[in-house]
């Protein structure tokens, strides 16, 4: 009875080893189509940043630049992830948490600018009264979450033992 289980050690083992090849496999994969797309989103803002520079940008040129380098920021915050998941094996919510929060700030900018726009706008009418109550609720709900998210980031801060970010591995030894 031995000899079947050592078999089935052995086989469960080979088949850890094939799993987690295998996912890191996907996870280098994952990685590199992560990184050309923040490297087109790059060549992107830039682009958008030298021609909102050359017409002295208007404020919609401005929002857009900012909102491409938050969508840089974001993805650049998920192939950390990525790569902190794939080198210790473990998926942390920290970097969940920074993406949605800076994704709840560029909604709240996008929402204060198109508000702005209706403000500013001379024929007011129920159509944009009402556009301009939902965007008001909108940016309270982004309010609440934006709060949350950020009790939560102290939360994770203050409950692990080394009070570094999720991470962190600048007293990592070794490779």
């Amino acid at each position: 009875m031995s000899n079947g289980t050592e078999n089935q050690g052995r086989l469960t083992q080979i088949a850890s080893a094939i799993f987690l090849h295998t996912e890191h496999a996907i996870y280098a994969a994952l990685g590199l189509l992560l990184a050309l797309t923040a490297l087109v989103a790059l060549v992107d803002a830039a682009g958008l940043t030298w021609q909102a520079f050359r017409a002295l940008g208007s404020a919609d040129q401005i929002l857009d630049v900012v909102d491409r380098l938050l969508f840089l920021l974001m993805l650049i915050e998920i192939l950390h992830t990525v790569r902190v998941s794939m080198r210790s094996g473990t998926l942390t919510c920290e970097p969940f948490l920074i993406v949605g929060l800076i994704a709840s700030i560029r909604r709240v900018l996008v929402i204060t600018l198109q508000s702005s726009e209706i403000m500013h706008a001379k024929d007011w009418s129920p159509e944009k009264q009402a556009l301009f109550q939902a965007s008001m609720i909108e940016l309270a709900v982004l309010a609440v979450l934006i709060i949350t998210m950020v009790f939560a980031i102290f939360l994770l801060h203050r409950a692990r033992a080394d009070g570094k970010p999720a991470g962190d591995e600048s007293a990592a030894s070794g490779p």
